[in-house]
């Protein structure tokens, strides 16, 4: 979700690339399931006819109250403050079921989200060690570090963070906390990177271990695993499924989700073959796209983004 700029400047990642293969019809039903700042809507409004349709989903409560905004500015914008794990519902209370043409899933964090220290998810400025998308909902990662236990610190690092010193980093933080409270950014990448040999990485040592801690207390992966088998079910016949993933775990995820639905499994060997194959329920359209060198060149932090699309089928 990063981009340039901030407010209504903000500039959507691979924006021409979604627009290309969401195929916005007048008068379909749309979601934006990370509205963001809303420049993938706003490109999807400007295709949209009078009776088409938008939902602007983000947990973000700035981001929400934008969407809520547009909402009020424009009749055809219905904006919902919550996460997207809850899009079944969210459409079901519409009467929506089997009639969305598209949705669309821009992943991680955006720019605003990151230039802004009180935020707590970047260590480029000192701020409060929040990391929350909703700071209204749930511990801080602040709060969850000075309570975690070593193990499962260690356990965080490793799995969302892929930190190969993720035992030693763990430790460094509880041998920290015992001191003082680790609650501001800065804070938490000094005690990282003395605990992370030298590497040759250009990367901020504490980047692998920032992310994870994010990841874990926004519960990203469970909340797009959950989210993704309700976009397949909202979709009618010929719907468009679109993510932009930014890290490898998010991606995997995405990537064997719609293979899986493209491409049934089969049952073992040693089971009889049923009668009848279930059938695919998408059809991979396109992907991995990625930004092209322009746009990175614009815009570094979308360096790492990758668009998958597919359609459903039936």
């Amino acid at each position: 979700m990063v981009g340039t700029g901030t407010g209504e400047l903000h500039a959507p990642v691979l924006l021409d690339e979604v627009m290309e293969h969401l195929e916005v019809r007048e008068g379909g039903v749309y979601i934006d399931c990370t509205f963001g700042r809303g420049g993938h809507s706003r490109a999807i409004l400007a295709r949209l006819g009078d009776a088409g349709r938008l939902l602007a989903i983000d947990r973000d409560p700035e981001a929400a109250q934008a969407a809520a905004a547009l909402g009020t500015r424009d009749g055809r914008v219905l904006a919902e403050h919550g996460r997207f794990s809850g899009l079944g519902d969210m459409v079901q209370s519409r009467g929506w079921e089997g009639r969305i043409d598209g949705v669309l899933f821009d992943l991680g964090v955006s720019s605003p989200q990151l230039d802004d220290p009180a935020r707590g998810f970047s260590f480029s400025s000192d701020g409060p060690l929040d990391m929350r998308m909703d700071p209204r909902s749930g511990p801080s990662a602040a709060q969850w570090l000075s309570r975690a236990g070593r193990d499962e610190i260690a356990s965080v690092l490793y799995t969302y963070g892929e930190e190969r010193h993720a035992r030693r980093v763990a430790r460094a933080i509880v041998a920290a906390r015992e001191i003082a409270t680790i609650a501001t950014t800065q804070r938490l990448a000094e005690v990282v990177a003395a605990a992370t040999p030298r590497s040759a990485e250009r990367r901020h040592p504490a980047t692998r271990a920032f992310l994870a801690l994010r990841l874990k207390i926004n519960q990203e992966l469970e909340e797009l695993a959950a989210a993704l088998p309700q976009a397949l079910e909202v979709l009618g016949g010929g719907g468009r499924l679109l993510v932009i993933a930014f890290h490898s775990l998010e991606d995997r995820i995405v990537k064997r989700f719609l293979r899986d639905e493209a491409r049934p499994s089969r049952p073992p060997r040693q089971f009889p073959v049923p009668a009848q194959e279930p059938p695919a329920r998408l059809r991979l359209i396109a992907g991995p796209i990625r930004p092209p060198a322009a746009e990175v060149a614009r815009n570094p932090r979308c360096r790492s983004a990758v668009l998958r699309v597919a359609e459903r089928l039936g």
